[in-house]
């Protein structure tokens, strides 16, 4: 007896894919149910499912909550961003990884936080300071919120021995990911951190990622003079 074939979420993405392309689902069409594609694909809802958040976030669709899903009538190209791990980073550059644990709290989110977090009111939430080195020297200085209804096993986490970044990249994967670059001049406190002359030019990097709708971590990077950060699109 010949067993069922098992259709991945990235078969059933393709197949749909392929139908985009080829037109048979055009722009502004809205696809079918979930249920008939699966059934039509001989596959789970669960994996059309995944194939849809898939496309919708590589912006080939749009799916709407009790709306369906609607081909995109003007495609947005979006980049895929892998948040990076310091340490390898560091690593892959010749240098020797150092970190230091500079706080951590548990408080309550200040209100640009909450903002950042789209927050209907503050909440407890860990908060962490760390100083990540390269060659004994400073690299990048994080301050980071953790969400606690996301993310609580953090508490269990000795971060004083595995930095938060390295945690959450490698255990909590997520669906959105913001992302802020802007330039500062280094304040008295920053350029005593970094070891860098008051005044000098940093790059700062913003993230905040999310499940679904849920925020898991916000952090701010601030970077050591001449950083550089590269993405591949």
């Amino acid at each position: 007896m010949t067993e069922p074939i098992r259709h991945s979420w990235t078969d059933i993405r393709d197949r749909i894919h392929a139908r985009l392309l080829d037109r048979t689902y055009r722009p502004g069409d809205k696809l079918p149910r979930d249920e008939d594609i699966a059934q039509d694909l001989g596959c789970a809802r669960s994996t059309v499912q995944r194939a849809m958040r898939d496309l919708a976030d590589a912006g080939l669709v749009e799916r709407k909550r009790k709306g369906g899903t609607t081909v995109r009538a003007d495609p947005v190209t979006r980049a895929t961003l892998d948040v990076p791990i310091t340490r390898a980073e560091v690593e892959a550059l010749g240098s020797v990884y150092g970190y230091h644990l500079l706080l951590r709290d548990l408080a309550v989110t200040p209100p640009a936080i909450a903002a950042t977090l789209a927050l209907r009111k503050p909440v407890e939430m860990l908060h962490v300071e760390a100083l990540h080195l390269a060659d004994q020297r400073p690299y990048i200085l994080e301050d980071r919120w953790i969400s606690l209804e996301t993310s609580p096993e953090i508490l269990g986490v000795d971060l004083a021995v595995e930095s938060a970044n390295e945690w959450l990249v490698r255990n909590k994967p997520y669906s959105r990911c913001d992302l802020r670059l802007y330039a500062i001049e280094a304040n008295a406190r920053t350029a005593l951190q970094l070891d860098t002359p008051v005044g000098a030019a940093l790059l700062v990097i913003e993230r905040t990622t999310w499940i679904n709708e849920a925020p898991i971590t916000t952090v701010r990077s601030v970077t050591k003079p001449g950083y550089q950060m590269l993405t591949q699109i």
